[in-house]
């Protein structure tokens, strides 16, 4: 593994490969900006800044609930191929177990951020999200499901390459999300009118 001063050595030569001189005033302090910038992009690499996932037992408060909770947000993570950014939108939905868990709301944002920070393919990143929601409600009365949608623009297409606008969608579904078409078809209208 290399240390702090290497990698920065690393970003002059990459510097001086495009053409550009690292020692004028503009670059100067470049490769240590970029090296803050990895530190807080890539974060999701330290499992030291993992989120602390609450939950609570459903029905402790005198509420069950059993029908779904959908969160909505934004995303932003980075293409393992070309390491340009992609980002967006997400939807996300469970049913929790009228004798299992609920997760605290916030947590769900924390976990869609710290899965984002790694070069990844969004296909991957749906999956890691849910499964990492998955393990904080592994219970003896686990969610009857959980639906993960992303909608994301993606640099590596838009920025270069083909260099067209569009999105990616991509889903992770588990439980009655994936067996039960009323379900998903549900869960799906939340996201319909922007697709």
């Amino acid at each position: 593994m290399i240390d702090r001063e290497q990698a920065k050595q690393h970003i002059r030569e990459l510097l001086e490969y495009i053409g550009e001189d690292p020692d004028r005033d503009g670059l100067r302090e470049t490769p240590e900006r970029i090296l803050r910038m990895f530190d807080e992009m890539f974060r999701g690499y330290d499992p030291a800044q993992k989120p602390a996932i609450t939950t609570f037992r459903n029905g402790a408060d005198g509420i069950v609930y059993d029908n779904m909770v959908v969160d909505t947000g934004s995303f932003y993570s980075v293409c393992e191929h070309h390491f340009r950014t992609f980002f967006g939108d997400y939807w996300f939905a469970y049913i929790p177990n009228r004798r299992g868990k609920i997760l605290g709301l916030s947590k769900i944002a924390r976990v869609v951020d710290y899965c984002s920070a790694r070069a990844q393919v969004q296909e991957r990143l749906v999956h890691d999200v849910v499964q990492m929601l998955s393990e904080a409600l592994d219970d003896e009365y686990p969610p009857l499901g959980m639906a993960l949608m992303m909608r994301g623009r993606h640099m590596c297409k838009e920025s270069r390459g083909v260099r067209k606008e569009g999105a990616m969608v991509s889903t992770y579904l588990t439980g009655i999300f994936r067996t039960d078409a009323q379900t998903r078809n549900e869960f799906l209208s939340y996201t319909r009118n922007v697709l």
